[in-house]
Order: structure tokens, then sequence, then C-alpha cells
């Protein structure tokens, strides 16, 4: 497939998208969730319950409620990833299995660029680094994108960012003591440094200090190499966002701080995936105009999409961060610990909160669709939600990391 050119900027909206940002954004919003939301809303909706999706012109393509009835989960074959067992109660939408070829290639690519180019792990994390499977993970997420280079930028940026959280947060000798000042060193790998002559080469050798500052400043090159300056402008700025959450975090672990509920919720807002299906258009190859993404719908679906995918990462990750040593906030633990019940009943409460997120994800995507029915917002829209199913895909696959609580 050839490579697409650059995706043109755009200095104005289309007639639709004026009216759009006129009319509806400039209203105030409804006291209550949109129709599309409380149309449907069974207590434990299964995997095969479908919302409605959007209506008006234009918005047949969008495709939320992506079927009338969702097939059941793909088996696979010998040679492919297990299946590995869905949360129960959990609203998904199962997805087909990623394209094996590109899986290979973009798995071999990213270990090349992790040992050849950023020197990111020592030879003892190699299984680690394997066992993320994240060739699968972004294959699965961005299936339109149009070359495996495409695939690339993300898969870059998403083994930086984890190699950041693992080595300044987590497994591998992070600590919330002193995390501010080596995250703001980390992020000017991403958001550079623009001082004196005298110092501005001490910064630039800071780059290669250790492992997660190369792996920002390189994938964050390849990623301004290839999108417009809006995009990696975006970019940074949810990064920024991701980073603040991780500061609340520590400061919490450091004063042994056990949040409320909606506290935590607020944290995970920042502390998310929302990096990841923000350049959803930049790993397709064009560009939804920054005009647009600005818009407060779209931030409410983006914070969403964010919010309900982070919440299936505490579900699926909540016996792996059980054995980790010292203790770990995830939203079951808060529930059982705030509000006084069992461990079971927190958990399965937590996955009650990840339902009704991803209801007001599609509904709050759907009633974007049909008040600005542009085509680039559209098929944005699309990808954000292919990516929400994606990543599911993986945390339900992935059974080298994570396993269930034995609650049914």
């Amino acid at each position: 497939m050839p490579e697409p050119g650059p995706s043109p900027l755009q200095s104005s909206l289309p007639a639709a998208a004026t009216r759009f940002g006129g009319q509806v954004l400039g209203r105030p919003a409804p006291a209550t969730e949109p129709a599309a939301a409380a149309a449907v809303t069974p207590s434990r909706p299964d995997a095969g319950w479908t919302p409605p999706g959007p209506t008006g012109l234009g918005t047949a393509a969008l495709s939320l409620a992506r079927r009338a009835q969702a097939p059941e989960p793909p088996v696979p074959s010998a040679s492919e990833a297990p299946v590995g067992r869905p949360i129960p109660g959990l609203y998904f939408h199962p997805v087909a299995e990623p394209d094996p070829v590109r899986v290979d290639e973009v798995s071999r690519r990213i270990k090349a660029w992790a040992l050849d180019e950023v020197q990111l792990y020592p030879e003892d994390w190699e299984g680690e680094f394997d066992g993320f499977s994240v060739g699968r993970y972004m294959v699965a997420c961005h299936p339109d994108a149009p070359t495996v280079e495409h695939l690339m930028l993300a898969t870059r940026l998403m083994v930086a960012e984890n190699a950041v959280d693992d080595c300044y947060c987590e497994d591998h000798g992070g600590s919330p003591v002193g995390l501010g000042g080596r995250l703001l060193l980390a992020h000017t790998a991403l958001d550079p440094l623009y001082t004196t002559k005298e110092y501005q080469p001490l910064w630039a050798e800071s780059l290669h200090a250790d492992a997660p500052r190369r792996a920002y400043r390189s994938a964050m090159e390849y990623f301004v190499d290839q999108v417009t300056p809006s995009q990696a402008d975006r970019y940074r700025h949810d990064m920024a966002r991701l980073h603040m959450g991780y500061l609340a975090e520590a400061a919490w672990a450091e004063t042994d701080h056990m949040p409320e509920v909606w506290e935590y919720l607020a944290m995970r807002q920042f502390n998310n995936f929302r990096p990841c299906p923000t350049i959803t258009d930049s790993v397709g190859g064009y560009e939804l105009p920054a005009d647009l993404h600005a818009q407060p719908a779209m931030q409410r679906v983006l914070a969403l999409a964010g919010n309900a995918t982070t919440i299936v990462n505490d579900l699926y990750s909540y016996t792996k961060e059980l054995a980790s040593p010292g203790k770990h906030l995830n939203l079951p633990v808060v529930i059982a610990e705030r509000e006084g019940v069992s461990d079971k009943e927190g958990y399965l409460k937590a996955v009650e909160v990840h339902n009704d997120l991803m209801r007001a994800f599609e509904a709050a995507a759907a009633e974007l669709a049909a008040a600005c029915p542009v085509p680039t917002l559209l098929r944005f829209l699309r990808g954000v939600a292919v990516w929400v199913d994606g990543n599911h895909y993986w945390h339900q696959t992935n059974t080298y990391r994570y396993s269930l609580p034995d609650f049914w």
C-alpha cells in the first residue's frame, strides 16, 4: 500500500462544523446523560449488548453499534495468541484477530528499536518485553493504519510510555520520591527545552542519560517527522496530562492517602490511556483539524474513552497488582476500602463503573457524530472506538500478564 501524502492543514472548518460549534457546543450541557445512553441501561450488560447508533445525515458510516448482534469472539488457531477469558459482565465489543503478518513485522521492528536504537532494557528483561505483546496490541488498535511504519509511530510511543511508568513509577526501580523531577526532565524529550547556548548541550546530553529519556526522545523524533505540528502538540499536551496523573498518585503514596472513589476517578482521567487514542488520526495517515479536536464535545469523547479503557486495565491487572510489592491503587481496591464492601463486591462494582463509562462514551460519540457529520471527524470517532475495542482485546488475550480473580 503506498504511503499517504501529508495531511493538509485546514485553517477553517466546513460549514457543518461551524454550525456545530455555534449551535451545539455553545449551549449548556444537559443535566442528564444523552437519551441514547438512558434508553438502554441493563444492570449487567453482557458482551452481546450494543447501544443504539447515531442518527442523522452522514452518521451511518460511524456505526458505533457496529453490528445488529455481536458475533461470538473468534476462536484462534493453535498458532495464534490464546483467547483468554473476558471478565464476566463486562461490556465490550469482540474484535477480529489482528493481521498476523503485521503483528510479526511490528514485533520484529519494535524489538530492534528497543535493543539497538535506545538500549531500552537489559537482557534479563527480554521475557517481559516479549510477553507485553505490543505488536499484537497496536495492530489490534489501529487496523486502518496504511503502512507498518504508521503502526510503528504508535508502537514506539507506547513502549516509551511504559518504560517511563515502569522505571520511574512502578516495578523496575520506580518510586514516588523525586518523581516530579524525573518526569519533568523526561518530558523535555517530548517538549524540547529552549535555553542559552551555554546550557543547551548539557540538556541535549541528558536525553541519553537513562532508558526512559532515550525512548521518549527517539519515539518523539520519529513521530514529529511524520505528523503535522498540531498533531505533535496535541500529543505533548496529553502526555503532560498523563504525567500530572502520575504525580497525583505518587503524592497519595507518599502521604499514605486512600482517595475517595471520585478522587481516584479524577486521577485516572489524567493517569490513563488518553495519549494513545488521541493519535488515531496520525496512525491512520490523516489529520483531524485542530479546531475540531479542541471542541469540548470531542474532548469529552476522548476523556470518556480514556477513562473506560483505563478501568479495563484496573480490572484485568487486579491480581497482578495484588501480587506485587507494596499497595497498588486500583478502582476495585478503592471502592472496597472507601465504601466498606468486600473485595469481590468492590471488583464487581468497578465492572459496573466501567460499563457506565463505556455507555457514556458511545452515547457522547454518537451525539457528536449526529451534530457534526464531517467526514474526517466521523473517521476519527470510528478510530477511537476501534482503539477502545482493541485495548480490551489485548488485555483479555494477554494471559502472560493477566489473570482474573476467583469471584465468579
